[in-house]
């Protein structure tokens, strides 16, 4: 086991890395920007460095500044958490290079999985269902035309490169396709260095079902059963759950070996996630895979009573995975809200400024991970999220009654937040009957 990690990142999934690794008895590094220097994950980590400006460009995503924090401190290995440089292959390449082990998968699977279009070929190959689309990315806009016609109506032009719900179109008829090509590359371009875009049928109404995975070096891989994570905004999901109203035990097992076989294709170690659409029919289809920590990973943790990042640790310091797949069990049920620094008022925008008052829910079955505090400035140069309320219930009912108790129990003054979203969310009597897509929130939030 290592005896000092750094921490690539910052909020509450720097401090979520750090609880884990005090548990296995190994000491943490934070890193913090100029903006970060008194944030709580400085505080809470055994050691801190600076990395540079507030610009995320010349702090969190830069390379060299980070392998110097991990040199100069004598860490022996890189947590990188999520968003960020997490999949960055060329990152987790310089690591191996300096001697630092990357707390994740290889960088060749980071590469491949990474392109889309290349991993929709390695899935079809790997025997894993791929929505009907191009087999690599689209060359012309003749070419274009001729297999959109073919699949039909109505279609996703989308980014071969990154992620985020950037740099995808959706297309209803054959006049709209020049534009969306064009917008969708040029925006894939601009984000992600890459224009290269590929065609894919458009699932009006899906399901986003999502299987956790965990693997080690010899060769082991376990499936972590599945997680619901249909309401998005922008394709930026709000609220998770596990398991799904809509999967069977048959769809499950179905899945998961689906997810294992992909995740073996590429010769994959670490926790990783099988992202899947599920239609109206009960067919699956394999989306991407996000090859790092998930925001909603405690979901699966909550109801299978696994440590995801503990054990990604253990694997990356070459110990076998502690679990088999027969040791998988789905005990309850457990729900995720992303609380934002948001204003729900003005179209979501991002709401930075002090905290001037902040209360976390507490009691029975309630989970809180966050890296707030009262006192604690947002910063308009990172990602919005303030923490991850999560529930845990025998029932689906349970989890949800304890989720209304907690969101109303929460208290942030000095931003604007996502908080009355949820508690809208948690009433709506679709959503109580489970009855979503990933459209839902489109078509009943305004502004959403």
């Amino acid at each position: 086991m290592f005896t000092k990690i750094l921490v690539a990142n910052r909020g509450e999934i720097a401090i979520r890395v750090m609880r884990a690794a005090k548990e296995l008895g190994v000491k943490t590094v934070a890193v913090y920007s100029d903006a970060d220097k008194d944030a709580p994950h400085v505080q809470y980590a055994d050691e801190a460095f600076p990395i540079g400006p507030a610009a995320a460009q010349l702090s969190y995503l830069h390379i060299p500044n980070i392998i110097n924090a991990a040199v100069q401190t004598g860490a022996q290995a890189i947590h990188p958490g999520y968003g960020f440089l997490s999949e960055n292959h060329h990152f987790a390449a310089v690591c191996k290079t300096w001697g630092l082990v990357f707390i994740g998968p290889p960088s060749t699977a980071i590469e491949q999985m990474g392109i889309k279009a290349q991993a929709r070929q390695m899935m079809q190959n790997a025997g894993v269902p791929v929505v009907p689309g191009t087999e690599g990315t689209v060359s012309d806009l003749d070419e274009a035309r001729q297999i959109a016609e073919s699949i039909g109506y109505p279609i996703l032009v989308k980014a071969s490169f990154g992620g985020g719900g950037r740099g995808i179109r959706i297309v209803e008829g054959s006049d709209e396709l020049a534009e969306a090509i064009e917008r969708a590359s040029r925006e894939a371009k601009s984000a992600f260095g890459q224009g290269d875009v590929y065609l894919e049928k458009y699932l009006r109404k899906p399901r986003h079902i999502e299987i956790q995975v965990i693997a080690d070096q010899f060769g082991n891989v376990v499936a972590l059963g599945e997680r619901e994570s249909s309401l998005q905004r922008r394709r930026q999901k709000i609220l998770e759950e596990a398991p799904s109203v809509a999967v069977t035990p048959e769809l499950r097992r179905d899945m998961s070996d689906a997810a294992v076989r992909a995740a073996k294709a590429v010769g994959y170690t670490s926790a990783g996630t099988l992202e899947f659409l599920l239609d109206e029919a009960g067919r699956f289809y394999f989306m991407e895979m996000n090859t790092r920590i998930q925001v909603e990973h405690a979901c699966t943790e909550m109801v299978t009573g696994f440590d995801i990042v503990k054990e990604q640790i253990r694997v990356a310091a070459g110990l076998p995975l502690s679990i088999a797949q027969e040791d998988v069990q789905m005990n309850g049920w457990s729900m995720e809200c992303r609380i934002n620094a948001e204003d729900p008022s003005k179209q979501f925008r991002p709401s930075p400024g002090t905290i001037t008052v902040w209360r976390e829910p507490g009691g029975p079955g309630v989970r809180v991970d966050s890296g707030a505090a009262p006192g604690y400035v947002v910063q308009s140069f990172y990602d919005s999220l303030l923490a991850k309320l999560v529930t845990w219930g025998r029932t689906r009912e349970e989890a949800m009654e304890r989720m209304r108790r907690a969101l109303d129990e929460f208290r942030i003054e000095g931003v604007k937040t996502t908080l009355e979203l949820h508690q809208q969310l948690l009433l709506n009597p679709e959503f109580i009957k489970g009855e979503i897509h990933t459209n839902f929130l489109a078509e009943r939030i305004e502004g959403a």
